[in-house]
């Protein structure tokens, strides 16, 4: 992809880079970091970035320096300042002198979210007379979705296709599938690609402050509301709003998402004032809406409204072609960030690997291989350095079934039979912990 929106952050704090770094990366831009001055000045002679987010305090140097030397060589540039709120006056300064906007530390990610938003707004592309910027050919960014299964490369050609269209899309898939993985995938590959995805995770809010979140509220709306807030449709303007669990929205939530879906319009909680926003939807869920639907428990016309494209993530136990390349993964990923030299898993750890079910899907398997990084005492991953594996070594069991009914009884039996509890220790919603408690036949003793 040619055309990606290119982003320098300045400041000479290591926290701040990170974080930034990592929040728009995610976002899809292309981010650069610098430790001052010098070196962004440096960063500058090599390339040429739609976007500067610049620290007024820095060693050497300071931030409105900078910010002149930036304008005179690079008038196109959008400098955004970062302030502490002692300094605004200094902010100030830089906006006369051309900055777009400052924010003060310690940030509200929305907010800096809009403001980047609102930037990215401004600049405009040029593509070249062969490049095709509507219509992207190659995947990108999705270099942390294993898989070259069949059953994965339907899910990528689907991707493909829905990242050339606008249309509302939900994703299907048992927890732990990777469901929110592919909305970035879609959205990071499509023409919203340089406005956010905004993600809400629906389940984990309550009705009153999920209607906050979502439509966002103004002052004084209730207790606690003492300044106005933008909700998440607001915020993707532009982009893509991401509503995961949202099986889980309340009749009256319900209600009030197909009337936006509809309008692309919506007040805010204690307002009057409409608001419109262009944003592309996608949701995901773990239940079966159509089912939901013929209980009374789903809107039909919200589902249809959702329903506009489905794709289905597979379970791990559909693709278990692609779990060796998954270990080898998650084996770099946590020798990374442990700081570790595990090379490799023994054959017959990665044959126990193979056949094990994963209720809590490639979720469950991350958290194994997590987990047997840490226990590892040499370079190489062994059977005991799994949990599965050390039931089979203490118990003698071979069969996988009966690893994993003895697994899901000392889990139960740790959280005293909370299902709650222990479906979020393995990694699964409550539904498949029933399922499985069926299967075994599994009682409380």
């Amino acid at each position: 992809m040619k055309n990606k929106l290119s982003m320098l952050i300045v400041d000479d704090e290591l926290s701040v880079r990170d974080s930034l770094l990592n929040w728009f990366a995610t976002d899809g831009y292309d981010v650069e970091c610098a430790e001052d001055a010098v070196a962004a000045l440096k960063a500058m002679e090599l390339k040429k970035f739609h976007i500067i987010l610049i620290d007024i305090k820095m060693p050497g140097m300071d931030g409105l320096e900078l910010h002149r030397r930036i304008k005179a060589n690079n008038s196109e540039a959008i400098v955004i300042i970062m302030t502490a709120f002692a300094s605004v006056d200094s902010a100030v300064e830089a906006l006369k002198d051309g900055a777009y906007d400052y924010i003060c530390k310690p940030f509200d990610p929305d907010q800096l979210t809009q403001i980047i938003r609102n930037a990215s707004q401004k600049i405009s592309f040029k593509p070249s007379d062969d490049e095709a910027p509507d219509q992207p050919i190659d995947l990108e960014n999705v270099d942390n979705i294993i898989g070259n299964s069949p059953a994965m490369m339907d899910v990528f050609d689907q991707v493909k296709i829905l990242s050339g269209t606008d249309s509302t899309v939900i994703i299907t898939g048992e927890s732990g599938t990777g469901k929110e993985l592919i909305a970035h995938a879609i959205h990071i590959n499509s023409n919203r690609r340089y406005f956010p995805m905004v993600i809400v995770h629906c389940g984990a809010l309550a009705e009153t402050i999920l209607e906050s979140e979502l439509f966002g509220h103004e002052r004084g709306a209730f207790t606690g509301a003492s300044y106005h807030r933008k909700g998440k449709f607001e915020m993707a303007n532009g982009g893509t709003l991401f509503l995961d669990e949202i099986a889980t929205v309340s009749s009256k939530m319900q209600i009030e998402l197909l009337r936006v879906l509809e309008c692309k319009s919506f007040t805010r909680v204690g307002g009057n004032k409409e608001i419109h926003s262009d944003f592309r939807v996608i949701a995901a869920t773990n239940r079966d809406l159509k089912s939901m639907v013929k209980e009374g428990h789903f809107r039909e016309d919200l589902y249809y409204r959702l329903n506009v494209f489905d794709v289905h993530v597979p379970t791990l136990r559909e693709r278990q072609e692609d779990i060796s390349d998954l270990v080898e993964y998650f084996i770099k990923k946590y020798n990374k960030l442990m700081n570790r030299s595990v090379k490799k898993i023994d054959q017959a750890t990665l044959s126990v690997l193979m056949q094990y079910s994963y209720p809590g899907n490639v979720r469950e398997l991350e958290n194994i291989i997590e987990r047997a990084i840490v226990l590892c005492k040499g370079d190489t991953i062994k059977l005991t350095d799994i949990p599965i594996g050390k039931e089979m070594a203490i118990s003698g069991i071979e069969s996988i079934a009966e690893i994993e009914k003895n697994h899901l009884k000392i889990i139960l039996e740790k959280y005293d039979w909370n299902i709650s509890k222990s479906a979020k220790s393995l990694g699964i919603d409550r539904a498949t912990l029933y399922n499985k408690i069926n299967k075994y036949g599994i009682l409380k003793t």
